[in-house]
């Protein structure tokens, strides 16, 4: 009887008692922001890609712009490629369990790569590295999808 008290008082103060699979509620994860971080990334590495270097001739604003504008540019092209590691990373770490295995035997590699992947875009000004970085969080971003309709 006594336990029987204790258990209906805990319900009452506490709630029911609840579970789950992931460190946060379903729907959480998102492989969408990692996605959309890539997607800058291409950006600015196109854009670093098309910009015109100043001439010797050049007006010394024309210049400092340039410099300026080149900063810029990698600095998000940095940061995006940060965020799209940091996101894959929380998907690598908190959503993904041992059971996803079965499904996607190759998944610790494939992320891994992919990590050190968003490290080299972050670094280089090389647009191949940085679609192959977008396409591969795509292929995550449907892995995610697939592992969280299972």
């Amino acid at each position: 009887m006594k336990k029987k008290i204790k258990s209906i008082f805990s319900k009452v103060l506490f709630g029911e008692e609840a579970s789950a699979h992931c460190d946060g509620p379903c729907g959480v994860y998102d492989g969408a922001s990692a996605e959309i971080a890539a997607r800058a990334a291409v950006s600015m590495t196109k854009k670093l890609l098309e910009l015109t270097t100043p001439t010797p001739q050049s007006s010394p604003e024309d210049k400092l712009n340039y410099h300026h504008t080149v900063a810029r540019y990698t600095l998000i092209k940095e940061e995006q490629s940060e965020i799209a590691k940091r996101e894959l990373l929380i998907l690598w770490t908190d959503f993904f369990k041992p059971e996803h295995l079965d499904a996607f035997p190759d998944l610790h590699e494939f992320i891994w790569k992919l990590a050190k992947q968003c490290s080299y875009v972050k670094q280089h000004v090389d647009l191949e590295a940085a679609e192959k970085m977008h396409a591969d969080i795509m292929k995550l971003a449907e892995m995610h999808h697939q592992a969280s309709h299972h």
